[in-house]
C-alpha cells in the first residue's frame, strides 16, 4: 500500500467511507468489548476539580463515550467533540438525544492542526482514536493534550492494543488481520476500511509510548492494560498551578 496511512486526508476519507456501519460493525466484531472498554476509560479518570466541568472529546467518533461520561459526571456544562470525518460528525448527529444536544459542540477539523485554546478544558477523554497516529503525532498530541488543560485537568484515553505476551496473540491477531477483512469482503460490498482499523490496531502496538509522551510534558500519568492488553489505557492530571 502506497499511501500514507497517517495522512489527515487518508484517515479521514476511511472513516468517512465506513461511518454508516462503524457503529455496528465495531460493536459485532469486537464481541461488545469497545463499549466496555469505553466505560472503563471514563471510570478511569480522575475528577475533576470544578463540579460543572467543560472538556474535549478528541477523536469523537460517533460520539459513543458521551452517555458513559455523562453518567460518571451528570453535572458537565459542556462537551467539545473533534474529529477529522464529516461522516462521523453526521452519525454523531443522528444518534444525540435532545436532553444532551445543548451541552455537545463540534469542531470538524483535524486535530493536530487545530487552534483549541490553551488552558480551555478541565478534562479531555478520546476512545479508540489513538491508534489513527503515528509516533510523531502521538507526541504532538502530547503536547495539545497538556496545552489544553487547565492547571488541575484531567486526561483519560484509551484504545485497542496488541496483546503481546497473551498466549492467544496469535488468534487475536488472525481476527484483526484476516477474520474482519474476511467478513468485510463477503457483507459489505468488498470494502476495505474496516480491514485498515486492524491494521491500525497492530502497528499501534499499545499506549506505553504514549503515557511516556504524555510524562514528558510535565503530566501525572497512569497506564492499565484491559483483557490481556487488548486494550490500553492513559489517564492522569495536570498539575495545579503551584
Amino acid at each position: 500500500m502506497s499511501e500514507d496511512l497517517y495522512d489527515p486526508r487518508f484517515v479521514k476519507a476511511v472513516f468517512d467511507r465506513c461511518s454508516d456501519r462503524y457503529i455496528a460493525f465495531s460493536y459485532i466484531c469486537s464481541m461488545g468489548f469497545t463499549e466496555r472498554w469505553r466505560r472503563q476509560c471514563v471510570e478511569l479518570m480522575p475528577p475533576p476539580a470544578v463540579a460543572a466541568p467543560s472538556g474535549y472529546d478528541f477523536m469523537a467518533g460517533t460520539g459513543e463515550v458521551w452517555p458513559h461520561l455523562l453518567k460518571r459526571l451528570p453535572d458537565t456544562a459542556s462537551i467539545t467533540a473533534v474529529d477529522i470525518s464529516s461522516g462521523m460528525h453526521k452519525r454523531a448527529l443522528e444518534r444525540l438525544h435532545a436532553m444532551r444536544a445543548h451541552r455537545i459542540a463540534f469542531i470538524e477539523d483535524d486535530l493536530l492542526a487545530s487552534d483549541l485554546a490553551p488552558e480551555s478544558a478541565d478534562f479531555v477523554v478520546s476512545t479508540f482514536g489513538l491508534k489513527t497516529f503515528n509516533a510523531e503525532q502521538h507526541q504532538r498530541l502530547a503536547t495539545l493534550t497538556a496545552r489544553v488543560l487547565k492547571p488541575g485537568g484531567v486526561f483519560s484515553m484509551i484504545e485497542a492494543s496488541d496483546p503481546r505476551g497473551w498466549w492467544l496473540r496469535p488468534l487475536y491477531r488472525l481476527h484483526l488481520l484476516v477474520v474482519l477483512p474476511a467478513i468485510e469482503r463477503l457483507f459489505l460490498r468488498g470494502a476495505r476500511d474496516f480491514a485498515m482499523i486492524g491494521t491500525y490496531s497492530t502497528n499501534f502496538g499499545d499506549a506505553s509510548g504514549f503515557a511516556e509522551d504524555l510524562r514528558a510534558e510535565g503530566l501525572e500519568v497512569g497506564y492499565q492494560r484491559f483483557f490481556f492488553g487488548c486494550a490500553t489505557a492513559v489517564w492522569g492530571r495536570k498539575p495545579a498551578a503551584v
